[in-house]
């Protein structure tokens, strides 16, 4: 029956036992009379109405009753059932006695137990009461006491057994047990119901340990278990209490200083052979043995001859000792605030410790151990090892000192490691951490550990280091001059390098070179610095990636550095590149260099006599000629191996990047607008063609540089490849050195769907996002890539218009009547407009509008046969003012300086695509300011790509994402919102 709130009430506790989760507190409002006694009118409440009921509660009311919902029947099905269910389902099926979950028991035990405790310490000052049978919430009080009880313990041992019993004493009085009709409410702590109070504890009590004494006056413990008993049960308990009264054994109280050990042992996560020995033949380092052990630390106390283990926690330990028949108990006062001083030095020294115990690898635990040896003893900890132990550990210094030196080719490395008084070849350590290998035995038979600090800042040493002769002299070539200064600038080398040298990755550095006398024209202030850099490389025989912005003049740099090389007296230069741009370099060519002598090498017919390129200064051809005759091609040494557009051979595995490192040459060069497109392992690809070794070998990179850069955002990493790279990429942008060029105003254009194309689209969407997380649920996301694209592609294709996907669609597209009522304006005001999209289907459609309208246009596309006839059309035809072209046909070559409009129909993956179709039109020879509209449609999931694109290019300016790439990076998050 309900209680209102106005008339007088009183909120009370109820306490009864449920059949599966012991003891249960409910909150009820109680009617008062107008003498201000309970009546019998009450009414359950929790928290969702507890606030009717304000004016009568306290805080601590309202804490109790958010405690007690959360005991409830419906509150542990929600927490423990996997599924819906009903409770009495669930309770029956868990706690059924043949078929129950045991372990979903002691959960929920141990869950109800802390609740219970809660309540009962909030209960002071409130009204208690056991509910009766019939459900009465104020059958019978419980009195709440104000203090705390107190408990002895008293052990009596005679020859036969030992007895023990508690007497448990509140405010100086006894009471009376064993008595049949006490109860405990909560086991841990103990709180107990006797003669209808209720009694809580000053120490802990476990509650079980006090269940035996409610029915019966002593336990007895028989003579053939009491040591065990004793250890397990006394001990703990002597240390809980100080009045422990015992008769037939000795309790010995003790008061020491704590002085730290800290342990050292193997925790083994794999069955271990033997170790390798680096000074035994008989033992080659190739043996195998256990690296995924780690190295566990556990700090301990010695308190005089007893030792406890830190996670011992407690203010009192006690050890038990047998002296024949005898029993002394050792009660020690731990120090407990001292010994968390020892923890916290640890943990300052960089420990990690957690509860006075941590398992760290070995390489890191060695290297900590190495660098804190002084600090440790210093401290007064004790480093000791378990006796017991067959493997011993080398815990003495370890020491490693280098010494860099520059050779003609290469440089030489010189290092001394030492462990203790051993001595370690250099060459024998780097085969051990280039096979993840980090421990070796010693001579002495201790097991030495490589220190993780030398596996870390000496990592890229180890990896990009190569041996030269028979003695296997570690070298390192020349392009690896950054690693060297590292190791400089970080105090871990002794480093000898000629100042020449020293300038390379300097442009201060880098000495004006003389023009070749025949070339023909000028370059820019720019243009003459890359041609400086090129030069410079070409005297110290190293690689190099000129990765200028597009319409900077790549190739007039590259010809002008050809031309002089030529006059110098060198040889033939292979120059390839895509087969639409061969034109393009003959044009240049002919311009700038025309004392070159250039054959190009393409076509069906073309004469394969490579003997013949003797007489020629350079041969023009293209990637795919050179997967085809590649078997010719390598037989011929060239100068100078030249890839424009290099970015071709960004797969490493590809038949042309396999084709290119074949060939033979003194020098190579790769030229490229984006050196980045796909992941960081296109970088890997052209780096390693034109310096090779200078990232490692792809897994070396995989693992240091393109995970942690891709994977985790690790920026320390991106610097790091950067550092390396930097003296062998020269990248300008058009901002910081054409500033002659004109204004690029860019431009969002946002599009509304029609009604009936945001129809279509939620339909696929919601098919879609049905369809895909069901995949991801059954087979995860990594097998659900495809489906996921395909989704995604799907609702790109609708923001743009329907029809891209259903030919049968008779409705609009917002997008397309945005794109079209803008043609109509730029070409009314007399401007030149590129088009670009993704999609055919979509410039189809374009071109559908403009024949209907009869506008004349130009068009591209990856199946076009007349690019140059096109291109001629767009810039000589004044009448004609639009150029429809697909990304893949559009992407190089072009020039479309006449263009002063870019409209960009999708948004693609890649931003860098979008700014290499806006430099068709923004480049050297551009008068005209530059307009850039892109298309997209609101509330599709094109908008919601680009805002995920701004969440994960946060790594480098440079590291640019597409399809593959960004797909591999979607979280199931990122997918949740794309498809929102």
């Amino acid at each position: 029956m309900k209680v209102s709130a106005s008339q007088p009430f009183q909120i009370v506790y109820s306490l009864y036992q449920h059949e599966y989760l012991g003891f249960i507190f409910e909150s009820y409002i109680v009617h008062l009379d107008e003498k201000g006694k309970l009546t019998y009118q009450h009414q359950n409440i929790s928290s969702k109405n507890a606030r009717e009921f304000a004016k009568g509660l306290d805080e601590r009311d309202f804490e109790l009753i958010e405690i007690l919902d959360s005991m409830q029947q419906d509150a542990i099905v929600k927490k423990f059932s996997p599924k819906l269910i009903k409770p009495e389902e669930f309770l029956t099926k868990t706690y059924d006695k043949a078929k129950g979950n045991e372990l979903i028991q002691d959960q929920i035990e141990d869950y109800m137990e802390k609740r219970r405790a809660k309540v009962l310490e909030k209960l002071k000052g409130k009204q208690l009461f056991e509910m009766g049978n019939d459900g009465e919430p104020t059958w019978r009080k419980i009195e709440v006491l104000e203090k705390k009880a107190s408990i002895h313990f008293h052990f009596m041992r005679n020859d036969d057994h030992t007895n023990y019993y508690p007497t448990i004493y509140y405010q100086d009085k006894k009471l009376d047990l064993p008595d049949a009709s006490a109860y405990l409410i909560c086991k841990s702590p103990a709180w107990m119901v006797h003669n209808g109070k209720l009694y809580g504890f000053e120490k802990f009590v476990d509650g079980k340990k006090l269940i035996p004494f409610l029915t019966k006056k002593f336990v007895v413990i028989p003579k053939n278990v009491e040591e065990t008993y004793y250890n397990r049960f006394v001990a703990p308990l002597i240390a809980s209490f100080d009045d422990v009264e015992a008769n037939g054994f000795e309790i010995n109280k003790s008061n020491y200083e704590p002085h730290p050990v800290v342990t050292l042992s193997e925790l083994h996560t794999a069955q271990t052979t033997a170790a390798p020995s680096l000074f035994d033949n008989s033992a080659p380092a190739e043996d195998t043995s256990d690296e995924t052990g780690k190295i566990v630390f556990d700090l301990s106390f010695k308190y005089g001859k007893h030792r406890f283990r830190g996670d011992n926690i407690g203010p009192v330990s006690v050890t038990v000792e047998k002296q024949g028949e005898h029993y002394i108990f050792h009660r020690i006062a731990r120090k407990t605030e001292v010994e968390k001083h020892y923890l916290n030095t640890l943990q300052k020294l960089g420990l990690p410790m957690k509860g006075f115990r941590v398992a760290i690898p070995k390489a890191e635990a060695f290297s900590w151990l190495n660098e804190n040896r002084v600090n440790l003893l210093n401290f007064g900890f004790e480093v000791s090892q378990p006796e017991s132990r067959d493997k011993k550990y080398f815990v003495g210094k370890a020491v490693i000192e280098v010494e860099v030196k520059e050779n003609i080719d290469w440089f030489d490395i010189h290092a001394k490691i030492r462990f203790g008084e051993f001595e370690i070849p250099f060459k024998d350590l780097r085969r051990l951490i280039l096979r993840k290998k980090v421990e070796f035995r010693l001579p002495n038979g201790e097991i030495a550990i490589i220190p993780e600090v030398w596996l870390t800042k000496y990592a890229d040493l180890f990896a990009l280091s190569e041996t030269d002769g028979n003695d296997e002299t570690p070298v390192l070539r020349k392009h690896h001059l950054n690693l060297v200064k590292e190791l400089e600038e970080g105090n871990l080398a002794k480093v000898h390098l000629s100042e020449k040298l020293r300038n390379l990755n300097s442009f201060s550095g880098i000495k004006d070179y003389p023009l070749p006398v025949g070339f023909k024209g000028e370059l820019r202030p720019y243009q003459r610095a890359g041609y400086n850099w090129l030069r410079f490389l070409n005297e110290y025989k190293l690689g190099g990636c000129l990765a200028d912005d597009m319409g900077l003049g790549k190739t007039v740099q590259t010809l002008t550095m050809l031309l002089a090389e030529k006059e110098a007296g060198a040889g033939t230069s292979l120059l390839i590149m895509p087969t639409s741009l061969i034109y393009n370099w003959e044009m240049e060519a002919s311009k700038f260099t025309p004392e070159l002598r250039i054959l190009n090498y393409t076509g069906t017919l073309r004469n394969k006599d490579i003997t013949r390129f003797e007489k020629y200064d350079l041969i023009l051809t293209s990637y795919g000629i050179t997967r085809l005759d590649i078997e010719l091609l390598q037989k011929f040494y060239f100068n100078y191996i030249i890839l424009d557009e290099s970015q071709v051979i960004k797969n490493p595995v590809s038949n042309i990047a396999k084709a290119v490192r074949e060939l033979k040459s003194r020098q190579k060069l790769v030229l490229t607008g984006t050196p980045i497109e796909n992941t960081t392992l296109d970088l890997w690809s052209q780096m390693s063609f034109i310096n090779p070794g200078i990232l490692g070998s792809q897994t070396y990179f995989r693992n240091e540089f393109q995970n942690p850069i891709e994977k985790k955002a690790d920026e320390t990493r991106s610097k790091k490849l950067g550092m390396i790279i930097k003296p062998f990429i020269l990248r300008r942008h058009k901002s910081q050195v054409a500033t002659e060029l004109p204004e690029k105003v860019e431009n969002i254009q946002y599009s509304v769907m029609t009604p009936e194309q945001e129809k279509r689209y939620e339909e696929v969407k919601t098919h879609y996002r049905e369809k895909i997380f069901k995949l991801i649920e059954e087979e995860g996301i990594g097998n659900s890539r495809f489906m996921i694209l395909e989704g995604l592609t799907k609702l790109r294709q609708l923001a743009n218009h329907p029809k891209m996907i259903d030919q049968e669609y008779e409705g609009d597209s917002g997008k397309l009547e945005d794109v079209t009522h803008m043609l109509q304006n730029a070409m009314g005001d007399g401007h030149k407009i590129l088009v670009f999209s993704q999609f055919v289907k979509h410039l189809d459609l374009v071109k559908n509008y403009l024949r209907e309208n009869n506008i004349d246009y130009a068009y591209l596309d990856g199946s076009s046969m007349d690019r140059k006839e096109q291109v001629e059309r767009f810039t000589k035809d004044s009448n004609i003012k639009i150029f429809l072209i697909s990304i893949k046909a559009g992407g190089l070559g072009l020039n479309l300086t006449e263009a002063d409009y870019v409209f960009i129909l999708d948004p693609w993956w890649n931003p860098a695509v979008e700014a290499q179709a806006v430099d068709r039109a923004h480049r050297i020879g551009q008068k005209k300011k530059v307009f850039t509209y892109k298309f997209i449609t609101r509330n599709s999931v094109e908008e919601k790509i680009l805002m995920l694109q701004q969440k994960k290019l946060k790594l480098t300016h440079e590291l640019i994402t597409t399809e593959e790439s960004f797909m591999k990076q979607l979280s199931r998050e990122d997918i949740a919102q794309m498809l929102a």
